[in-house]
């Protein structure tokens, strides 16, 4: 049988028995998804490169040491390290990820997308940068869910698969996140409508 049919359970099986090409397989079967939910977090190549590498080092430990549990879930549990040193990065360097503009999203049904004048897209500008900066303030289990649901599109069972935790932590999370956001527009007395 090919190394590409096996599953990841028998990959790993064979890995701890001493099969590097084992390894690879796996790697190459999940480098996609747990290097774009890296990216997701940090948007920038370089530094999603330098941390989907320091997961599989970690997984590798892991696997060499005979600590893992096969449940059928290998994925989640390498996007559960990959969420934890993305997280570390982000407290090490005390730095707030940035949020890019996609063009064509609608965030939160504020902003408008049809012909505006001159004026309005700068309206447009400043409604889209205050939401920025809210985001910016919310605790960063909360942001996170948030931009995975908003940014990224990905469904609450989706978002609990990448992040590693129940649906309902991340039901939880979404909700104190929108409650966060609301009580922060209060705050700062911001009209987000033009």
């Amino acid at each position: 049988m090919k190394l590409c049919n096996l599953t990841d359970a028998d990959l790993i099986v064979r890995y701890t028995a001493g099969d590097e090409a084992s390894l690879e397989v796996l790697v190459t079967r999940h480098k996609q998804n747990v290097f774009g939910f890296i990216y997701s977090k940090v948007f920038d190549k370089q530094l999603a490169e330098d941390l989907f590498q320091d997961t599989f080092v970690k997984i590798i430990r892991t696997l060499k040491k005979r600590n893992y549990k096969e449940e059928g879930k290998f994925l989640s549990w390498a996007l559960r390290i990959a969420h934890n040193l993305v997280m570390d990065h982000f407290r090490k360097t005390s730095r707030i990820p940035k949020f890019d503009r996609f063009d064509g999203f609608d965030i939160f049904g504020v902003l408008s997308d049809g012909a505006l004048n001159m004026e309005g897209k700068m309206i447009q500008e400043q409604i889209f940068q205050q939401i920025t900066d809210l985001v910016k303030d919310l605790p960063i289990l909360q942001k996170e869910v948030l931009l995975l649901r908003i940014y990224n599109e990905l469904s609450f069972k989706e978002i609990a698969e990448k992040t590693g935790v129940s649906i309902n932590t991340v039901l939880g999370r979404m909700r104190y996140a929108l409650i966060n956001m609301r009580k922060l527009v209060d705050q700062k007395n911001l009209v987000l409508t033009h």
